[in-house]
């Protein structure tokens, strides 16, 4: 073996806190670039360990990222809460809970806020529990639109549709009426097609996926 190779200095080279190997290094160049490469994942190391401590003070190098940037899947958000068509209380809480519920649309579909928190083993900074907006007012009850379009074509004259969205009141006069003498029968289906006819308790249509 040539001399200058048993004579090349030796460096420790390291990713953890401690030395697992020596590598030969042959230049000062090699040996600048290795002491760069171990510096950087050392100070790494330290910053992700003293972070879990305080999790508060944002440092920019951090591999971590803010609470409020972590996708959904890191996350545990409650369901928008029902302000009950209360428009004052809803500006009181700055956009907090919904006051209408679904809609035909994107645009007509209101958006709130909801309570999300990380899930437990995720590191982020900031705080753990908070708000974040953009959840639409949507719920659904169990209505499919295509098993109410059935019943109102085949049962109409038995007020099916009108029983199963929930309108019970009109559902028992069109029901004795069989079907307003198939006038309201067929009048349900023109309003089911158009959309004007959904579940009295303002849920949307259960999606097929």
């Amino acid at each position: 073996m040539p001399d200058y190779v048993n004579d090349s200095p030796r460096l420790s080279c390291s990713v953890t806190l401690y030395c697992v190997r020596s590598c030969k290094i042959n230049t000062m160049t090699m040996r600048l670039i290795c002491f760069i490469i171990v510096s950087i994942f050392v100070g790494a190391a330290f910053g992700v360990e003293e972070c879990y401590e305080n999790c508060n003070d944002y440092k920019p190098k951090s591999p971590l990222v803010y609470c409020t940037y972590l996708p959904m899947d890191y996350l545990n958000c409650s369901e928008p809460e029902d302000l009950n068509a209360n428009e004052t209380r809803r500006q009181e809480l700055d956009g907090y809970g919904c006051t209408k519920w679904g809609g035909e649309k994107y645009e007509d579909v209101q958006k709130t806020k909801v309570w999300c928190e990380v899930l437990p083993g995720v590191h982020c900074y900031g705080e753990r529990k908070f708000l974040k907006d953009g959840f639409p007012c949507i719920k659904y009850a169990g209505h499919y639109f295509v098993d109410t379009l059935i019943y109102s074509v085949l049962l109409g004259f038995l007020a099916m549709d009108r029983f199963c969205l929930g309108f019970t009141g009109t559902a028992v006069g069109k029901l004795l009426t069989l079907g307003g003498l198939g006038i309201w029968w067929i009048v349900d289906v023109v309003l089911l097609v158009s959309g004007n006819l959904r579940p009295e308790d303002g849920s949307n249509w259960e999606p097929y996926y």
